[in-house]
């Protein structure tokens, strides 16, 4: 596990992740269907209970939902991506 506390500083980036606050990183054994179910558990408390975000170069299964969530600024971002652009994770989120 890393906590890390984050500062007051405004991100410069419109896709960021630092915000002000505590980020916990966790790491899991995948193992199967049990791990994804807790993931959706963990991604409920982070979404629901704490106003969170989740860090997608930390994470293999985010859904369009949390990620949209987990950045407020994406629309904007949208208008600079060059159409041509295209990852799994991008297809992934942005069904």
């Amino acid at each position: 596990a890393v906590l890390k506390t984050f500062g007051s500083v405004k991100p410069l980036g419109l896709m960021s992740f630092p915000r002000p606050g505590v980020t916990l990183a966790l790491d899991f054994p995948n193992l199967g269907r049990d791990s994804l179910t807790l993931m959706d558990q963990l991604d409920d408390i982070v979404r629901a209970t704490s106003g969170g975000a989740i860090y997608p170069a930390k994470d293999a299964r985010m859904s369009q939902e949390m990620f949209e969530r987990s950045f407020p600024n994406l629309n904007e971002f949208k208008k600079h991506l060059d159409p041509q652009f295209s990852s799994t994770f991008w297809r992934r989120v942005q069904k």
